[in-house]
């Protein structure tokens, strides 16, 4: 399918953009296979480059004059959560305009997606699609002697969503991870996520396919067994409730029994909307939609964005994910994670125990390299999970589970706020381009689609974009502090911080980035103030010694 197939209208003039807090602009339209231009020749007024994929959905509005039908308005609702109004003269075009805005913004097939077309204009510094290797990432790991990288998934045939590469017990061979797989959703079987510095273990993995027969597999108890000292016990938290557990069962799945897997300890903690996807998606709607309309009493619009549901994700998330730290952290238990399939809520958790536990991961680079193992290879469906946002028709709507992992790290944010070298702009930024970018990181749903498609040889890489020179000190916090110590997130109900910044940007004037700034002025100075008084502290210590010590001939 070519472009010109899809574009009904590729210039229209006399388009009339109203945007919240903007100037209204008259201007002209271009349409390209991948963007809406609109430009005006009046002075100071920027062009309006939007991305037919960040298009969530498109209303409609006619204007009727006496019964007549004379052009209208299209409401162009975005991903990144603009709404656009555009005013268009006569139907004829309003028609052309709709239609080829359709077209362009319900491609699913990656290949044509923008990342194949952009070229970066300035010279690449680093290679973000080799910058995280797993020997790079687990250098210390593999160094104990007790871990090995495994390329048994080389040609993807053992775990379609795996990467090539994954670490696992040193003493387990492939032909036991390849048995292993087939006990296990997707053929996602047990593989290192994170190991503490008290060599207590973070594994993740799919649900068994344990079914209603109870079948059992003892390659994968090897797996799980092999991380187990004598005379201890590991601990497997699984992600869903009994009654979703129930249902997996009947379809073949479940969980792991107490008889088989004797040196752990099973428990249930509930994550069921977000592996569920369509509930976290509806509470994600709810969330936008609250937002939107600030018009109501203040207390009725808390007490609407309470009920949405969107909070107690975030809040479940964080105090999931700090359960488990404390097991890995003080109590040195290795921890197996898993829901149905592995590839959200299991993620997501993996990736906040990491945040709290590991202060690598409060930086930038770090971040990077977490999205990298814990979301990229590890297999997050990002296509499946980014065709369509909160203004998208109500079913299938596709689950946000990286922006709520995203606000559960604001949240980190708000309570530690020199603790993290990147300040939320680099969130936001991330958020961005998961679902609308010039980049290729974030496309198709996995490791092997992305190579059959050519992302890493035709496309660029976002972290080669960030780790530029210009690019990366505008996301540097000026209050960062770094600190080697666990931080352990507050759950409370009233610690629960909504993202203005995100979720209300479009609708409320933010002044973060200057507050920031003169934060971190105010610190600066602090730190000078402080190292001068110490000075002083030192120069009247050592006049002191010399006024009080016996001169020699004295004696």
């Amino acid at each position: 399918m070519e472009f010109i197939e899809l574009i009904h209208i590729n210039k229209l003039d006399g388009v009339i953009l109203k945007y919240p807090h903007q100037e209204t602009v008259d201007g002209t339209v271009c349409i390209t296979g991948h963007h809406l231009i609109l430009s005006s020749r009046k002075e100071g007024v920027h062009e309006l480059w939007l991305l037919h994929k960040n298009i969530d959905s498109i209303e409609r509005k006619d204007n009727r004059l006496g019964g007549v039908v004379l052009g209208g308005s299209l409401f162009l609702k975005c991903k990144d959560l603009r709404i656009f109004q555009l005013d268009i003269a006569t139907t004829n075009e309003l028609n052309q305009m709709a239609m080829t805005l359709e077209n362009l913004s319900s491609l699913q097939d990656p290949s044509m997606f923008y990342p194949f077309f952009y070229r970066h204009m300035h010279p690449i510094v680093e290679n973000g699609y080799t910058l995280y290797s797993i020997e790079g990432e687990f250098t210390k790991v593999l160094a104990t002697e007790e871990w090995r990288v495994s390329r048994v998934n080389q040609n993807y045939s053992v775990c379609s969503s795996y990467g090539k590469a994954v670490v696992v017990p040193k003493c387990i061979d492939d032909d036991t991870l390849a048995a292993a797989a087939t006990f296990r959703q997707g053929g996602r079987f047990p593989v290192l996520s994170y190991r503490h510095n008290n060599g207590a273990v973070l594994m993740r993995a799919g649900q068994p396919l344990y079914g209603p027969k109870h079948r059992r597999c003892r390659p994968d108890e090897a797996i799980l067994n092999a991380v187990v000292a004598m005379g201890t016990k590991g601990i497997i938290y699984d992600l869903r409730s009994s009654n979703s557990i129930s249902q997996q069962q009947n379809k073949g799945g479940g969980t792991e029994s107490n008889s088989n897997y004797s040196q752990w300890k099973i428990y249930n903690r509930s994550m069921d909307e977000v592996d569920q996807q369509q509930p976290l998606s509806d509470s994600y709607a709810k969330l936008v939609d609250a937002c939107n309309d600030r018009e109501i009493s203040s207390d009725k619009w808390l007490s609407r964005l309470e009920s949405c549901g969107w909070p107690e994700s975030v809040r479940n998330a964080l105090h999931t994910a700090c359960i488990v730290a404390q097991h890995v952290h003080q109590k040195a238990e290795p921890v197996l994670i898993h829901g149905t399939r592995g590839e959200d809520a299991t993620l997501l958790v993996c990736s906040l125990v990491q945040i709290i536990l590991n202060p690598d991961c409060r930086t930038i680079r770090g971040l990077q390299a977490l999205i990298e193992r814990e979301w990229v290879s590890a297999g997050h469906p990002w296509h499946s999970r980014a065709r369509a946002g909160p203004y998208a028709p109500p079913a299938p709507r596709a689950a946000p589970t990286f922006l709520l992992f995203l606000d559960c790290v604001r949240q980190f944010l708000e309570q530690f706020a020199c603790s993290f070298e990147y300040r939320q702009s680099f969130l936001i930024t991330l958020f961005e381009h998961s679902y609308a970018s010039q980049f290729g990181t974030f496309l198709c749903d996995n490791e092997q689609e992305r190579e059959t498609r050519g992302v890493y040889t035709q496309t660029t890489s976002i972290w080669s974009w960030l780790n530029q020179p210009d690019e990366l000190p505008k996301y540097i916090n000026p209050l960062y502090d770094p600190t080697p110590n666990v931080i352990w997130p507050s759950v409370a109900p009233m610690s629960y911080v909504i993202w203005e910044e995100l979720y209300l940007r479009w609708l409320v004037e933010q002044h973060t980035e200057e507050r920031e700034e003169q934060y971190g002025k105010i610190r600066a100075r602090e730190q000078q103030l402080r190292a001068h008084a110490q000075q002083m502290r030192r120069e009247l210590f050592d006049l002191a010694q010399q006024y009080y010590t016996p001169k020699q001939e004295d004696k």
